[in-house]
């Protein structure tokens, strides 16, 4: 008999709250920044944090959460394949976002590149929460680690 997972879907939603709120945070640090190099070493943390945590996520569900969305619901590959693209898409938008932070990128650009991620990273959440929470919170399956599924956030 399998034992019910601790709502995975709502898991999912509580990281996705979390990497919010780590983004709000990074948003902040370059809002109210100020100048100098201590500044400079804070923005470095904020974002470079921000970023560790999105992509450990990301990662996360593309090595297992993914494998048992599908091997609960093989219908969902087309959409597990556009959630993969958004990841990669991310990826990329990340990597700019910590090279503007190291090269000490002014103000306006690194709120650019804060807007970008926020963009892509919101629709992806709402498209992901869509089509596979509904399948995480009704699905049997033995409890797993949350970090293994979920990231460095859950």
């Amino acid at each position: 008999m399998s034992q019910r997972v601790v709502a995975w879907g709502q898991e999912l939603r509580e990281v996705h709250r979390r990497l919010r709120d780590a983004l709000g945070v990074a948003r902040s640090a370059v809002e109210d920044g100020g100048s100098g190099p201590a500044a400079a070493r804070d923005l470095q943390l904020y974002c470079v944090g921000f970023c560790a945590a999105l992509t450990g996520h990301h990662r996360a569900e593309d090595a297992t959460l993914f494998d048992v969305v599908l091997a609960a619901e093989p219908g969902l590959a087309p959409v597990v394949a556009d959630l993969k693209r958004d990841h990669s898409m991310l990826d990329h938008l990340l990597g700019a976002l910590q090279r503007a932070a190291l090269s000490g990128a002014d103000r306006d650009e690194l709120l650019r590149h804060l807007d970008g991620i926020e963009a892509v990273m919101e629709t992806h959440f709402r498209y992901e929460e869509k089509k596979i929470v509904p399948l995480l919170d009704e699905a049997d399956r033995p409890e797993a680690d949350r970090q293994e599924l979920l990231g460095p956030l859950a």
